[in-house]
């Protein structure tokens, strides 16, 4: 880490109100001292007032995440679908760019959108989410990315596993049995991958589910493509199953019904659905231990880094083994 990383790091662990209201006016925007924290932990995301207009939201990136070109190349896709009247909620155009710099802070402005998280009860709103997957999948599949990662299991798995064994997150009672855990589902991945074959990768959403939907009224708005990275078709639909494999079914063939009046899908990528839970699993743990050291993740999360929480991650682990043991779920094609 050099010094101008070490200033941009310190800088975005004590950001401050007069911070943000300086980095908006920089683009000419007139705040009104109104700010409203949204729920984001990887970067700060707020609502701040405008003065004579409707609030924005403001999104403030973690240092070293990601570099500039792979921002904007997430801030090119969710243009692209907005181009495509796909409800993506992306960045505003200021000036010429979507990036900005201010100080150590780098940061982007999106409009409001309200609304309330989806009731997954209703097949027709499934339907209708597969018809948003399938024609952002269209709009992914034209060119691939050059700057953001691939989903995989290296990515997600191997780097979650050697993080949290190297840095002496997993408790000594269970660190042999949590490493010989993962090593089992790194290879039950890998066949469940066998299984499915060549099901080729494209730009995805990568993140997508419920909370990522926003629903007002007749709208719905998609958000948070920060995640967005290459990958199955698969992984933008699992989020939206739940409950037990008779459950998921239906819900499977209305989210698929809706997919394929817009785009083809592979039915092989069923094959995908809990090795691709598996390894969120494995990353979401990482992903809280890689930022353990930021105050307002141990505000957030002060249950994680306990050794019940480990010994319940382990069990977690064990379930996905089972489960990725099992014949994958049916796909009806006939729905209506």
């Amino acid at each position: 880490m050099n010094a101008a990383d070490d200033s941009a790091t310190l800088a975005y662990a004590s950001l401050q109100p007069e911070d943000m209201i300086a980095a908006l006016e920089s683009v000419g925007f007139r705040c009104d001292g109104r700010f409203l924290t949204l729920n984001s932990y990887e970067n700060r995301v707020y609502q701040i007032g405008i003065e004579d207009d409707e609030p924005v939201v403001a999104k403030f990136y973690r240092p070293q995440r990601w570099s500039d070109a792979a921002i904007r190349e997430e801030h090119d896709f969710a243009l692209e679908l907005e181009d495509s009247d796909i409800p993506v909620v992306g960045p505003l155009e200021i000036n010429n760019d979507t990036l900005h710099q201010h100080g150590d802070f780098r940061f982007a402005i999106y409009p409001r959108r309200g609304g309330r998280s989806p009731d997954l009860d209703r097949a027709e709103l499934l339907r209708q989410i597969g018809r948003f997957v399938g024609r952002i999948h269209n709009v992914g599949a034209v060119q691939p990315f050059e700057h953001r990662p691939t989903l995989d299991a290296e990515s997600y798995g191997e780097s979650s596993r050697d993080f949290l064994l190297s840095n002496g997150f997993i408790p000594v009672h269970i660190e042999s049995v949590y490493e010989g855990l993962a090593d089992e589902i790194l290879d039950y991945v890998a066949h469940s991958e066998a299984r499915a074959g060549d099901v080729g990768l494209l730009r995805i959403h990568a993140d997508f589910h419920p909370s990522n939907v926003l629903v007002a009224g007749e709208a719905v708005h998609i958000v948070d493509l920060d995640d967005t990275r290459t990958g199955p078709a698969v992984q933008d639909l699992w989020m939206f199953l739940s409950g037990e494999a008779a459950e998921q079914t239906p819900q499977l063939a209305a989210l698929l019904a809706g997919y394929t009046e817009f785009r083809s899908f592979n039915g092989a990528e069923l094959n995908l659905i809990e090795a691709l839970r598996s390894l969120r699993i494995m990353h979401y743990a990482a992903w809280l231990a890689r930022r353990w050291a930021d105050p307002a993740f141990q505000v957030a999360f002060p249950w994680f880094d306990s050794p019940r929480y480990w010994e319940e991650h382990v069990l977690a682990l064990r379930e996905q083994l089972a489960l990725m043991q099992e014949p994958p779920l049916t796909w009806i094609e006939d729905f209506r």
